[in-house]
């Protein structure tokens, strides 16, 4: 029988809003976007091209002087009112956040909440960005102070797996800075982001502060190369972010990058056995396994390694996939047939070169058959250097590897290109200190599993995972530019 089709009256229809005009369509070419957890279209979708981001640009450009001017108190008020009606109006986004990518409806309310939490914590800075004074060296007397400035119109390029959480994540502080926004909805989760846009317009932001246009590959492309963006915030998978950087050096364009992750997971044989298991099954069952930061390269003392995977596959048969809709359900389908044939052959690959199948790895049928799903899998006996170990599944996929000791498992751990998140489960408080120091990771958990990334956290990776903040007060600087400003005060000489 399969799952029934989200409401489709409840989804977004304008894929481009730019001012304060809310457009069915876009000069880009029309796509059949389709439920992950069905293969049923949802809408036809009119995408927006290249000629839409100029329009998009222009608009946000012929906003930005007032909103720039506007004062800080003025700028946090309207930042509060999206905030309430976030939180408010938190039902409304989970038709999209349920149609888009088959996110589940237990985590959906949470968006809304998480969306105003962001907005409240950053509109709480809005009128508080101040500068400081230099102190002068020298026989000159003088007087010198930095103050913030925003950049200007910023290019926000999010990705299919988490819209809302990513789009909500840069625009709070990019607004809060006194930044417009030009805003590109993926195509293949268009509807969280234009829920959010026509939500902001709703809370009273001036027309063209926020500007959205979905599409595909050209429209990120367009934002990137347009002299009248002055910075890009992009979000998604480093093989694209070189091509974004390439393209940004054709005008200097500065680049926020928040990329991929292999994040490991380590259980040291002093950890609490079954919460490291719950902990460690959140990276397979998270945003359905497509999570950038997710924990899934589980490394695993070989004195608790057996009782581990014992644990770790007791959880993963107690975790309910199926109808996305369902508020029981716990883990959805993967985006796209594509996306699951990839992961299956990375499944396969794993046990060519080793890995031995603990539990999930096939396709699931029934009622599922119509959709993309794939249930939780591990892989165990792993090795480190192996295709599946080293790059992302972006699946409901785990491997496990065992170590020995903790400088193993610390050189395990950042034998990785990548370096976005890491886990450390011990009940050692040497240990956990001692071990998160040596981790190459922008963000490390002790005994969790991503529960603190809240606004007022830094996030972000090293190496390939990329550069820059957002969130906390890192987040809110990453969209102000300092500007140095020396004054003389020698008095005149008429007046010596």
């Amino acid at each position: 029988m399969g799952f029934q089709t989200p409401d489709i009256a409840a989804l977004p229809r304008h894929p481009i809003i730019i001012g304060e005009e809310r457009l069915e369509g876009g000069s880009g070419e029309t796509i059949a976007h389709v439920y992950p957890a069905n293969g049923q279209v949802t809408r036809e979708i009119a995408m927006g091209g290249p000629a839409d981001v100029d329009r998009a640009v222009e608009a946000a450009r012929k906003a930005l002087p007032a909103w720039r001017a506007l004062p800080g108190d003025q700028r946090r008020n309207l930042m509060f009112r999206l905030a309430a009606l976030c939180e408010e109006r938190s039902v409304e986004f989970a038709p999209s956040l349920i149609a888009e990518n088959g996110g589940i409806a237990m985590a959906a309310p949470f968006m809304g909440y998480d969306a105003a939490q962001k907005f409240r914590y950053f509109g709480g800075w809005a009128d508080k960005i101040h500068g400081r004074t230099v102190p002068m060296w020298g026989q000159v007397p003088a007087h010198d102070y930095v103050s913030y400035v925003p950049y200007g119109v910023v290019g926000v390029i999010v990705p299919w797996n988490g819209p809302l959480f990513a789009s909500t994540m840069v625009m709070a502080p990019a607004l809060a800075a006194g930044n417009c926004i030009v805003l590109k909805s993926p195509d293949l989760a268009p509807y969280s982001a234009l829920k959010l846009v026509e939500l902001v317009l709703e809370a009273g932001f001036p027309p063209g502060v926020v500007n959205v246009v979905t599409g595909a590959a050209d429209v990120g492309e367009a934002m990137v190369s347009h002299p009248g963006i002055d910075k890009i915030q992009f979000i998604g998978s480093d093989r694209t972010a070189k091509s974004v950087l390439a393209n940004a050096a054709q005008t200097l364009k500065p680049v926020g990058l928040e990329l991929g992750g292999k994040s490991a997971v380590l259980v040291f044989d002093d950890a609490d056995l079954g919460q490291a298991a719950q902990k460690g099954i959140t990276g397979a069952v998270s945003a359905n396994g497509q999570g950038c930061v997710n924990g899934t390269r589980l490394l695993v003392q070989r004195g608790i390694y057996d009782a581990y995977l014992g644990a770790l596959s007791m959880v993963a048969s107690h975790i309910k996939v199926g109808d996305p809709m369902d508020q029981t359900t716990m883990m959805g389908p993967v985006i796209t047939e594509q996306a699951l044939q990839r992961i299956s052959g990375m499944v396969e690959r794993g046990v060519e070169q080793g890995g031995r199948l603990v539990c999930g790895g096939t396709r699931m049928g029934g009622d599922h058959a119509d959709g993309f799903f794939l249930p939780v899998t591990v892989l165990a006996d792993v090795g480190n250097d192996t295709e599946i170990a080293q790059n992302e599944v972006f699946g409901p996929v785990l491997v496990v590897t065992p170590f020995d000791t903790e400088d193993e498992a610390i050189a395990l751990a950042n034998a990785s290109d990548y370096g976005l998140g890491a886990y450390v489960h011990t009940q050692s408080l040497r240990r956990a200190h001692q071990v998160t120091s040596q981790l190459d990771a922008g963000m490390i958990h002790v005994n969790g599993s991503g529960e603190a990334m809240q606004p007022n956290c830094p996030f972000g990776g090293f190496k390939h995972s990329g550069h820059g903040r957002l969130g906390g007060e890192e987040g809110l600087h990453a969209f102000l530019q300092p500007k140095n400003i020396w004054m003389g005060l020698t008095a005149p000489e008429a007046a010596q």
